[in-house]
């Protein structure tokens, strides 16, 4: 058995997403969902019949309720509790997001009580020893922004510098942490390229419209935030696939390049100037080998996806170019048996402590997810939680990939030893 230490003052915890978590939120997704909640039920058996976990879901999935985010975890009411977890579990940091539709539910209009609330939550947080993160934007817009034309709207930028302003003046005090952004490619490509997220709409030019504006307001709430709080560390969670080129061939180099420039790098470079830190969010491996998605898959996760840990040495290692501090905004796996997840906290962690010993700057890792949650357009059968809930008691209940986690939130280091993984 060996020990692998981490830096001192590494950040260790678990993130979360207000609209995931919280319950009862009124913005464009939960609008969108139950318009939609029929047709995704419906579709799901062709969309997942190939995954070999089909079966074990197969009745959630096509149930419309499942696509309902309701009540979620009703962590809005439960934070205390689930902030005493997290201290149980030795974190000493959070990653969460602040609900725009709950704070500005009216143009122009700020909601004080629900402004309070977010206090509370940082205050908890304080208490508890345990450094926020804080997403000021996690893809949920308000109704009245997206009656306007959501993140496509020329002035989106200017909202979105408003509602900043306005979380900086009244919170900033308490976050020294700042993630404007959650996966703005992610979110641009999954609504007007592909068509699947609100506002379903397949335009290139609409996406290269998007793109600019979520550059923008992320470059003006930079500013903003280091107007009030000029120590404070701003950045992005930027979604980086591991692209591998298989061999030395020509064409799977220039695959790779091409992959690499448009997803991994074209975003940041043009922020590169108004960033911080990096938050790197990291679930996929893509293998090219005269094409892309050539993954071997031997073993694959409950979504599907395959089951690849080593692949965030090769993420973060591409992220040093940068000479930026890197966290670890979201990184795990779907597993509801919690089958894979201890072996994939140990090999990935293993992997990382490699890339910090090559010279990567990493300063925390936040697991994806604290507890299992709404995961958007595929609802609640996918389980990515550290801890487990009963969506019918709302009963919490950690893993034993969650008390493995916490030996190592406590320690600072990672003990191995030899192993096999379960197939």
């Amino acid at each position: 058995m060996s020990q692998k230490k981490f830096p001192q003052h590494f950040l260790w915890g678990a993130s979360t997403a207000s609209h995931q978590v919280e319950g009862n939120n009124h913005n464009d997704w939960s609008k969108w969902e139950k318009k939609n909640a029929d047709r995704l039920a419906k579709e799901s058996q062709g969309k997942f019949l190939h995954n070999p976990h089909w079966k074990n879901f197969e009745i959630e999935a096509t149930n419309p309720q499942n696509y309902i985010s309701g009540l979620a975890c009703d962590h809005y009411h439960r934070f205390e509790s689930d902030f005493d977890l997290i201290v149980d579990l030795g974190m000493n940091a959070h990653r969460f997001s602040l609900e725009w539709s709950r704070i500005e539910p009216e143009e122009g209009m700020f909601d004080e009580t629900e402004i309070a609330h977010y206090r509370s939550v940082l205050y908890a947080l304080k208490q508890r020893k345990i450094v926020p993160l804080v997403t000021l934007w996690h893809w949920t817009i308000p109704l009245w922004l997206a009656e306007k034309g959501g993140m496509e709207h020329k002035d989106f930028p200017v909202y979105f510098a408003r509602y900043v302003e306005k979380i900086v003046q009244t919170l900033g005090s308490d976050i020294h942490f700042w993630i404007t952004q959650n996966e703005p490619d992610v979110v641009s490509a999954h609504a007007y390229l592909k068509g699947a997220w609100p506002p379903q709409k397949k335009n290139f030019f609409a996406y290269y419209a998007v793109l600019k504006n979520l550059i923008r307001a992320h470059k003006t709430s930079y500013v903003i935030i280091k107007k009030y709080f000029p120590d404070a560390e701003v950045g992005i969670a930027k979604h980086n696939i591991w692209f591998e080129a298989v061999g030395n061939t020509l064409i799977n180099r220039l695959l790779k390049k091409i992959a690499d420039f448009f997803w991994n790098d074209w975003f940041l470079r043009k922020i590169k100037n108004e960033q911080d830190f990096i938050g790197l969010n990291h679930y996929n491996h893509h293998r090219i080998n005269g094409g892309f998605n050539k993954n071997e898959n031997k073993i694959q996760t409950d979504f599907g996806w395959e089951y690849y840990p080593e692949s965030i040495y090769f993420a973060v290692s591409e992220l040093k170019r940068y000479n930026k501090p890197i966290y670890i905004t979201e990184h795990g796996i779907a597993d509801s048996n919690d089958r894979l997840r201890p072996q994939f906290i140990k090999e990935s962690l293993g992997a990382l402590h490699r890339a910090i010993t090559d010279g990567a700057d990493v300063r925390g890792y936040l697991h994806w997810s604290l507890m299992d949650n709404f995961e958007w357009d595929k609802g609640y059968f996918l389980r990515f939680g550290l801890i487990a809930v009963d969506f019918k008691t709302l009963m919490r209940t950690p893993r034993p990939s969650a008390i493995l986690y916490a030996d190592i939130c406590k320690t600072n280091t990672l003990s191995t030893e030899d192993h096999v993984t379960e197939n």
